[in-house]
């Protein structure tokens, strides 16, 4: 693709904020995307109500922030290889990555790791080299072959195939889940989808950024994060820094609705409205903008207009 330098060409304020708009609308429009949109069932809106109202079931569901709180580095969980592995064996020389998903999870856990790789994809920070990324199954049924096929899924999603060696995709017992997501402060429900062997999980999402020495030092809410702030998170916990809490803004997986006998994604609209403000702040700032050359251009037309009237006069 042929580069183009405008670098010395001088733009009027209005077109250039009108260049900054058209670039960005994919990715404010992915921001505000309808969840059809995004592969996700759309939110119930029935007419018995919509189904935006916290539901009873997740009443249970919470991420306590458990920071400065040692993990239990001596549980053994099976790797996407079928070894039986320390978790501690992760530990010692790098920092962590850890994220508790399910691999059948059918919305919040891909959206979930998916935010993951598009950050790390941003930074020049690579796993095996500079930190590990310890993906475990909150499901103990779920099986070696599921955790390998994610991890081929997320390593070519990220596009550096030798890094392999720094993602580790784990599944475990019931008792070693239960140790780990105490540890963390991940609570999370277990039920039967009503009238059928299906089993699912309400939950919440995050990451976990953990010190050399197993040590929870932050947390990251939702599925999008910030390149800059896992950057930093990254080179504070590689030096044994334990950050700050955040805000316990959660995003939640799903819940059933007996009413309409589906699956309804209850997710917060922060990121939604925060898209939206956008929208509305450089709409209204691109027509100032237009109107100022408009002003500036009649006004720069009357002065020539009448510089040529006394040169000619």
């Amino acid at each position: 693709m042929r580069s183009i330098d405008v670098s010395r060409r001088k733009w009027p304020a209005a077109a250039t904020v009108a260049v900054a708009l058209y670039l960005a609308a994919p990715l404010l429009v992915a921001q505000i995307s309808t969840y059809g949109d995004k592969g996700l069932p759309a939110i119930n809106t029935t007419p018995a109500g919509p189904s935006n109202t916290k539901p009873s079931i997740l009443g249970a569901v919470a991420i306590d922030q458990h920071l400065n709180d040692q993990l239990p580095l001596n549980l053994t969980f099976t790797d996407d290889t079928g070894e039986q592995v320390p978790l501690g064996s992760y530990f010692g020389k790098k920092p962590a990555i850890l994220a508790l998903v399910y691999y059948r999870c059918p919305m919040l856990c891909s959206q979930e790791m998916e935010g993951l790789t598009s950050a790390l994809m941003m930074i020049n920070f690579r796993p095996g080299k500079d930190f590990n990324i310890i993906v475990i199954s909150i499901d103990p049924t779920e099986t070696t072959a599921m955790a390998a096929a994610k991890k081929r899924e997320y390593v070519k999603m990220y596009g550096h195939p030798e890094t392999a060696n720094g993602w580790h995709f784990m599944t475990g017992t019931q008792a070693n889940i239960d140790k780990i997501t105490s540890a963390v402060g991940f609570k999370y429900v277990k039920f039967k989808v009503p009238g059928t062997n299906v089993t699912q999980f309400a939950h919440a999402s995050s990451i976990q950024i953990v010190t050399p020495q197993g040590k929870l030092a932050q947390y990251y809410m939702g599925v999008e994060y910030s390149p800059k702030d896992m950057l930093l998170g990254l080179d504070e916990a590689s030096d044994n820094r334990i950050g700050s809490p955040v805000d316990n803004i959660l995003t939640y997986c799903f819940h059933y609705d007996p009413r309409t006998n589906t699956h309804d994604l209850i997710i917060s609209r922060v990121v939604e409205m925060g898209g939206l403000l956008t929208m509305l702040i450089l709409g209204g700032f691109m027509t100032v903008m237009f109107r100022r050359d408009y002003q500036q251009g009649h006004a720069t037309a009357a002065t020539s207009q009448v510089t040529g009237k006394r040169v000619n006069g």
